[in-house]
């Protein structure tokens, strides 16, 4: 058993999670508490659970604010985050209060493989085919009808090329042999050794890239990083894919650009004011949607899982936690 002083060491998770990570807490003999019901904490419930325990595994729904660590006592160490993303947590208020924030950054391959299920959605309009199907309206073999072009050759643009971004490009390259060029603050000579793939301007992605994947963080220079100039700058028969943060797109500007049809479509897999999405985008035909599912497999979720609850380990057993995110 785990002891903080003479209190068995408690630990709250605020959502159900694979039984991997709940697991691996209680075979450490960590006192475990799960949220069970289907919906999120407000913030009075969030509060209060700060107060009491060691360690809380959260989610990226979530809203972890100075207020919310006002609130936590002496106890509480660690905040895991059950997501890649940490935006939702307040790092510098935490760091303040001696509370360690960890993360879970293991969804490349699966976000990628979702990024590319949108792509080829989009490309190849598979959800009006399967509207077209389910309405009746499949009366005979149509040689004219739901033409599209190639993916394969076509130039992709990668925004934010990190475990994500790299994953998009590898199955990019030696799937579809797309040509390959990237956004980054960082520049990546393997990977361009790889894939031949090209460090470029933001300007030159737009204006050249038949798709147009985003996977850069939320931060204050990534918010509204695609607005009207940006879509503007985009070939007509562009696509644009967001697998990234909601908030990264300016909706009006995109709502505006799919309507009058200055870029062909769009894959959404998050929103700007998620789960609340307007009216006028979700009448738009030239849209893929997907509920913030990019990265959910079994095997990406159990090792989220595992991850987050070993984070919590770490930290009670005086080690780095492999997700710990350091601010200066």
């Amino acid at each position: 058993m785990w002891f903080l002083g003479k209190t068995m060491i408690s630990v709250y998770i605020t959502a159900k999670i694979p039984k991997e990570g709940i697991e691996l807490l209680k075979k450490k003999g960590f006192q475990v508490e799960v949220n069970n019901s289907d919906k999120n904490l407000s913030a009075r419930e969030l509060k209060e659970i700060f107060s009491k325990f060691d360690a809380v595994l959260t989610l990226m729904t979530d809203k972890i604010d100075e207020e919310t660590l006002a609130a936590a006592s002496g106890r509480l160490k660690i905040i895991a985050n059950y997501a890649t993303g940490f935006d939702n947590i307040d790092v510098l208020a935490a760091k303040r209060r001696g509370v360690v924030v960890t993360n879970t950054p293991v969804s490349g391959q699966a976000v990628a493989e979702h990024a590319f299920s949108l792509i080829l959605a989009c490309a190849k309009r598979i959800v009006e085919a399967d509207r077209f199907v389910r309405t009746g309206k499949f009366t005979r073999w149509d040689p004219m009808a739901f033409l599209s072009g190639q993916v394969a050759g076509q130039t992709i643009g990668i925004i934010g090329l990190g475990r994500i971004g790299a994953s998009v490009g590898r199955i990019a390259y030696d799937g579809f042999g797309m040509k390959i060029l990237y956004h980054d603050i960082d520049r990546f000579q393997d990977f361009e050794l790889l894939t031949d793939a090209k460090l470029v301007s933001l300007f030159e992605l737009l204006s050249v890239a038949d798709v147009i994947t985003l996977s850069v963080p939320l931060t204050f220079s990534t918010r509204h990083l695609i607005g009207k100039r940006e879509l503007e700058l985009m070939k007509n028969s562009a696509i644009l894919i967001n697998v990234s943060r909601g908030v990264v797109v300016d909706e009006a500007a995109l709502i505006w650009a799919l309507s009058t049809k200055k870029i062909a479509a769009a894959g959404l897999d998050v929103f700007e004011n998620e789960p609340n999405i307007p009216h006028e985008l979700l009448t738009l035909s030239n849209v893929v949607f997907t509920p913030h599912i990019a990265s959910a497999t079994f095997e990406t979720r159990i090792s989220m899982a595992k991850i987050a609850a070993q984070n919590i380990i770490d930290v009670f057993e005086g080690k780095t936690p492999f997700g710990i995110i350091k601010v200066s």
